[in-house]
């Protein structure tokens, strides 16, 4: 198995305004993409990835200017891999409201020729499908033959197979959830508190002072990151080892653990968008495709067409098996085909980007089978 090697974004600027759910809406926006592969003459073998929190459209390969920022999934997508480039056209997409490229809070509002800063409109998981589903238009897309992605990326996978049904063959969900729970709702206020508690926020507007809020990322970060792993993971890497030979009696760093955190937290808080970080934990908050069945989670896949495989992780706490369980249980009651696995593996939320060989083994199947579909389809 090998990489897909430098690869290079690309741009697409829209001029069509977007309406957003909140009502507002984006015009003269940028989305930036790469692509893996080839895309066939029937145009039936893309591959759509959906981004998590932090993360971007650089889901594989590196840069030449830059080999060692290597894409985000690289271990799952690229010649002989699990998602095997030779076979399929991939493409990964960094959301509006990102820091990494497409239209976000840090770019030039033409309106007013500053940062939007506090002015870009609140997005919606939904907000990005729709604006996916443009650069497919874009692109020449008409059908992908999977829409794929983890955590917030499986929210997104989910919206796409009810939104757009038509649009998608397969539809993978992993480590995902169909709402978010009071406990996960909680994290991330903390977090965006922390954020719009530093006397560096400005309210959003911070660019124009020329700082950072590094205190209040720094803490949203090391808050997100303790929920991305086990109990278990944490222990194996860190238990109770201390940095020096004994307590320090003071407040600086006297365990293993705290060092990781506040090393995490610093190098977030030195490439990541403070405005960012809230736009996609508000984003996280919203997603509940059932609110507007009266909580049924049954009748909002109702309409779905596609067939999924669902995925999960035994120590995922933050979006637990028991959440794509919900997922599983309203495809089955609407008589869908869906393929599930739980995976037991030690490594919390964050397994879901790891190597696993059973993980991996079960993702390259379910892609050869429906390789297998696509060149049935095509004799």
């Amino acid at each position: 198995m090998s990489s897909v090697g430098n690869v290079s974004p690309k741009t697409h600027r829209f001029s069509e305004p977007l309406m957003l759910q909140s009502g507002a809406s984006m015009a003269d926006y940028t989305l930036m993409y790469e692509t893996y592969g080839q895309l066939n003459a029937a145009k039936t073998n893309a591959i759509l990835i959906c981004h998590a929190l932090n993360a971007s459209h650089h889901v594989a390969g590196t840069y030449a200017d830059h080999p060692s920022e290597v894409g985000w999934w690289d271990n799952m997508i690229g010649p002989g891999k699990s998602i095997d480039t030779d076979r399929f056209f991939v493409i990964g997409v960094n959301n509006l409201g990102s820091c990494f490229g497409s239209t976000g809070p840090m770019h030039t509002n033409p309106l007013t020729g500053k940062p939007y800063g506090a002015d870009f409109p609140v997005v919606t998981v939904e907000d990005w499908v729709n604006a996916q589903a443009r650069l497919a238009d874009v692109l020449g897309i008409s059908q992908f033959a999977a829409v794929m992605g983890g955590s917030l990326g499986g929210m997104q996978a989910l919206s796409w197979s009810t939104m757009y049904p038509d649009r998608l063959k397969h539809c993978v969900v992993i480590a995902s959830t169909p709402k978010l729970s009071a406990q996960n709702i909680a994290f991330n206020d903390v977090a965006r508190q922390a954020i719009v508690s530093d006397p560096d926020f400005h309210g959003g507007d911070f660019y124009a002072y020329n700082v950072v809020p590094k205190s209040g990322l720094r803490v949203a970060r090391m808050v997100g990151h303790i929920t991305y792993l086990s109990n278990d993971d944490m222990a194996e890497k860190f238990g109770r080892d201390l940095k020096a030979a004994d307590y320090q009696f003071g407040f600086g760093v006297d365990f293993e653990i705290e060092s990781y955190l506040r090393y995490q937290g610093d190098k977030f808080s030195s490439y990541f968008d403070a405005n960012t970080y809230l736009l996609i934990t508000k984003a996280l908050d919203y997603f509940d495709p059932a609110r507007k069945y009266n909580g049924d989670l049954t009748k909002a896949l109702a309409m779905t067409k596609a067939q999924f495989l669902v995925i999960s992780f035994t120590t995922d706490w933050r979006f637990s098996p028991e959440r794509s369980h919900e997922i599983v249980k309203a495809l089955l009651s609407n008589t869908r085909d869906v393929t599930y696995a739980e995976i037991d593996a030690p490594h919390g939320h964050d397994a879901f980007l790891l190597d696993d060989a059973r993980y991996m083994n079960l993702v390259r199947s379910y892609f050869e089978r429906l390789h297998q579909q696509l060149d049935q389809e095509r004799a």
